[in-house]
């Protein structure tokens, strides 16, 4: 940083009249986003786009915000404890606090997280009265984004990278992101829907009668291949980071859509459909039948599948445990109706039972409450251990699942603010 005096070690943080004296290598890495920023400041300008005054003979930055919601914050980032409200404190307020320093729901103590599903719990009318200038994750955003209007202003180029990038990654961003996400969809849906049909002994059939009904299907494929290639080559030239692009979940699910077609064209072009070459053969119906990955391209444009991913992503510790329950208890299970069903008596044997393996496809559909029938106990001692299996599955597969809930309500939350942002530039782009 080149602010401040030149021989300052130190800079200090006055939030709300508390004063926190920092050095300047902490702050480079300091937990909370909006403290951190400080450290690539050049000059007082970019400063006040961060905080609200600054000091330069104190080298202090002053933030106008609740002195005692800084002080609960800061020590959760220093490791004391986990983050809890602040006492006598409005849990949206103190909510607040917490996304204008850089944090998230996730950060919250489980009790405090319900706390605050209650008080959401009519989203639309929290997050319309949080957005305000001024107030709450707004100005914030207002406040990021105020440095690219005039980087903008600066430079065209930049401006219209911007705007690409918006229409592409945003599809409430504008109206043409909205085109463009319909057409993306249509795109989606028309390939599923050529994909299924040609599963279809009498689509076969037809194909095999008519040559010209095979090729219009394969045409229609081309085509949407084409298109979902061009638009993931274009949102990686106007991406800001290219090697963050890569490691984005929802482009490395583009990328394993569209793989697979080259790669089964560039076989066919060596191998041909020789009959001979079974294995080839194989493999070009396996890559062929990857293009149901498409259908994941669709939460680019569903908040429901964003927040079935996100949720995902930050309980996979849940989840984790959800497994280690299932197969501790498949263990136990098939172990004892193995030997129940077969073990005991070997001439009045449960064939269906002659192994744990065997057992263990019995213990998973009767845990998850399938039954599918295939096999079931026959012996008395076993029909109630089937019992208990079955009371112990429901049992455990609703233990993780109010965790799961509570983190599947504030993905939504979250991400539904980040789509009503954008729906709200929509609305103003259009008045304008």
């Amino acid at each position: 940083m080149t602010l401040g005096r030149s021989g300052a070690a130190s800079v200090v943080l006055n939030v709300g009249g508390a004063r926190y004296s920092l050095s300047r290598d902490l702050l480079k890495d300091f937990p909370l986003r909006r403290v951190s920023r400080l450290h690539g400041c050049r000059s007082e300008r970019d400063v006040l786009e961060v905080c609200d005054d600054y000091d330069r003979e104190r080298n202090e930055y002053f933030f106008d915000r609740h002195s005692e919601a800084f002080g609960f914050i800061l020590l959760y980032v220093r490791g004391h404890g986990k983050l809890r409200f602040a006492p006598r404190m409005c849990e949206l307020s103190f909510y607040n606090e917490m996304i204008y320093w850089g944090l998230e729901g996730a950060h919250l103590e489980y009790c405090c997280q319900r706390r605050l599903d209650d008080r959401m719990s009519d989203t639309y009318t929290f997050y319309s009265a949080a957005d305000e200038p001024g107030t709450g994750p707004r100005q914030e955003e207002e406040e990021e984004e105020r440095p690219r209007r005039r980087a903008g202003e600066a430079a065209p180029s930049r401006r219209w990278l911007e705007r690409m990038r918006l229409t592409f990654e945003e599809p409430t961003s504008s109206l043409a992101a909205q085109v463009l996400a319909s057409v993306s969809v249509v795109f989606v849906i028309v390939s599923m829907v050529v994909l299924c049909a040609s599963t279809l002994p009498d689509w076969r059939a037809a194909a095999a009668d008519n040559r010209s009904l095979e090729d219009r299907s394969r045409i229609i494929e081309a085509i949407c291949i084409g298109w979902f290639t061009a638009e993931c080559i274009v949102r990686f030239i106007i991406s800001k980071n290219k090697c963050e692009f890569v490691k984005r979940p929802l482009n490395i699910i583009d990328l394993l859509a569209i793989t697979p077609y080259y790669i089964s064209v560039l076989m066919t072009v060596f191998t041909g459909e020789n009959s001979q070459l079974q294995r080839a053969g194989v493999t070009l119906r396996v890559l062929r039948m990857m293009r149901i990955f498409w259908v994941i391209k669709l939460a680019r444009h569903f908040i429901g599948l964003q927040t079935l991913g996100l949720t995902l992503k930050r309980c996979y510790r849940e989840m984790v445990m959800l497994l280690v329950f299932i197969c501790v208890a498949m263990a136990i299970f098939s172990a004892l109706s193995q030997l129940l069903e077969h073990g005991l008596d070997l001439e009045a044997s449960n064939k269906d039972f002659a192994s744990i393996p065997a057992a263990c496809w019995w213990v998973i559909i009767s845990m998850t409450t399938v039954g599918y029938g295939d096999m079931y106990p026959i012996t008395m001692p076993g029909r109630i251990l089937g019992g208990v299996c079955v009371v112990s599955g429901i049992v455990l597969l609703a233990l993780p699942i109010t965790f799961i809930y509570h983190s599947f309500v504030q993905c939504y939350h979250e991400l539904k603010f980040r789509s009503a942002r954008y729906s709200r530039s929509l609305s103003t782009e259009f008045l304008n």
